[in-house]
């Protein structure tokens, strides 16, 4: 357990409060109990039991849900809820299932009585609106109970210890009392966005009576919103002891890695953990280009030397901490719809602060020459489970960043942006050779990406005068 921190960070976050409020967009909910639950081990058995024991209502929100054993226990624990007269609920997102899920999957849940909604398929009206995902991850009982969690529900967070396989190391939350209501809000939120929606009566006032005594902050990010984007550096600028983030996809703005690095000047001990092995290795070499300016600024950098590291975490100060969807890279703080929990309270911010012994994490630095960076540890394991392109769509983000800033020089460029500016112009120039030696190879594309927009305009247009009569 950490030891308890001085007054002068809790002074801080009290002056920071009213911001917090304003830049999270939600209110401070106190009279909440908070368990912190690690990896599918604990997490997974604990949405079953309360699954198993409700009476209402379930509503679970995955932003993947495969077709696995681990899949079909929750099909199996959900379907016969649903046969106990449970309205039950699911959420899934449609990137997220595809070569995940099959079509029989939903159908057995469907018939099972379960109630099933797909988010943001493609359509002809919004042809890009498939870059926003509903990446979140939560599952609510009743009115009374809620988990909140970066784990999607498949084999590869449960492992195989009879071939040697690790699970993937991730983080979650229980949740009782008044602010279950707000998650069960989110829900809707969504439920209505892909469907008819939910009854007011069915759902939870957050006058509920109060379970504990810890305070928490409900985070329901939406596109376009960056709702954890303005807490994140918030925090940053709050913490006056420490600040220890995790995260599965790092690729930190040029601002955000400007906030760490300026409250690491300032002598906060501020500590980065990610993936040394990550199921999406595109995403993994932008994270790592990213090492050198946060390593320049102070930042402790540091790569778990095991299997997939896919939490997504945030501790300050040990009072402060938040569990929960979001990773630090523009697609989940601008582009998806996210959830996470913000909880302030010592005692669960201790628990966060404790080491975990029991892996390795080596520490990255500059070599000497500052030329490379480099582990100064045993090297990571490989990852073994293929990744999301939703979530790569971070790394397209960062790109464009650099390169926009390259060529219409409004922002400072750093060291590490050199691989991504030297990969963006061999793309161009390989693009531009291919245009010239064989035209219709790059011609035929845009053409049907051209039609495909008129044709979404054009019925985005009879759509909207439709509307209006005309």
């Amino acid at each position: 357990m950490a030891e308890s921190v001085s007054k002068e960070p809790q002074s801080a976050f009290a002056v920071f409060e009213e911001a917090f409020a304003r830049a999270a967009g939600t209110p401070l909910v106190t009279g909440n109990e908070v368990r912190l639950l690690r990896d599918a081990g604990e997490n997974y058995p604990a949405w079953l039991d309360a699954i198993a024991t409700a009476r209402q209502t379930i509503h679970f929100e995955s932003y993947i849900i495969h077709d696995d054993e681990t899949g079909q226990e929750f099909a199996r624990a959900l379907k016969a809820r649903a046969a106990a007269g449970v309205r039950v609920r699911v959420i899934y997102d449609w990137l997220g299932a595809v070569g995940k899920t099959s079509r029989r999957f939903w159908r057995d849940l469907r018939e099972g009585g379960v109630e099933i909604r797909c988010f943001n398929p493609p359509g002809l009206s919004s042809p890009f609106a498939w870059i926003s995902r509903d990446h979140r991850k939560m599952l609510a009982v009743d009115g009374r109970i809620a988990f909140v969690t970066g784990l999607c529900v498949g084999r590869a967070w449960v492992g195989d210890a009879a071939r040697g396989i690790e699970p993937w190391r991730d983080t979650g939350i229980a949740l009782r009392g008044p602010a279950v209501a707000d998650l069960e809000l989110a829900f809707a939120r969504m439920w209505a966005l892909a469907g008819a929606p939910i009854a007011d009566a069915e759902l939870p006032a957050r006058e509920s009576l109060p379970a504990g005594d810890i305070a928490v902050r409900v985070i329901a990010g939406m596109p376009g919103t960056a709702e954890v984007y303005r807490l994140d550096q918030l925090i940053a600028a709050a913490a006056r002891q420490t600040l220890w983030l995790t995260d599965a996809y790092f690729v930190g703005t040029t601002a955000y890695v400007q906030s760490l690095s300026a409250a690491a000047r300032d002598g906060v001990d501020v500590r980065l953990l990610v993936p040394g092995a990550s199921d999406i290795w595109v995403l993994r070499g932008l994270s790592r280009a990213g090492y050198r300016p946060l390593l320049e600024g102070g930042v402790r950098v540091y790569e778990w030397n095991g299997p997939m590291l896919h939490a997504k975490t945030a501790v300050a100060d040990g009072r402060w901490a938040r569990v929960g969807s979001t990773n630090l890279n523009l697609q989940s703080w601008i582009g998806n719809w996210e959830l996470d929990v913000a909880v302030e309270d010592e005692g669960f911010a201790g628990q966060m602060d404790v080491p975990r012994r029991s892996r390795p994490r080596p520490e990255i630095t500059l070599s000497r020459r500052a030329r490379v960076v480099r582990a100064t540890e045993a090297p990571r394991l490989p990852a073994r489970r293929p990744g999301s392109a939703g979530r790569a769509a971070a790394g397209a983000v960062s790109i464009g960043s650099a390169v926009g800033g390259a060529m219409t020089g409004r922002r400072v460029l750093g060291p590490a942006e050199a691989r991504i500016m030297g990969t963006a112009g061999v793309a161009l120039l390989v693009l531009g050779l291919l245009a010239l030696l064989w035209p219709r190879a790059v011609a035929v594309p845009l053409v049907v990406l051209a039609l495909w927009l008129a044709a979404s305009l054009l019925f985005r247009a009879w759509a909207l005068r439709r509307e209006r009569g005309d």
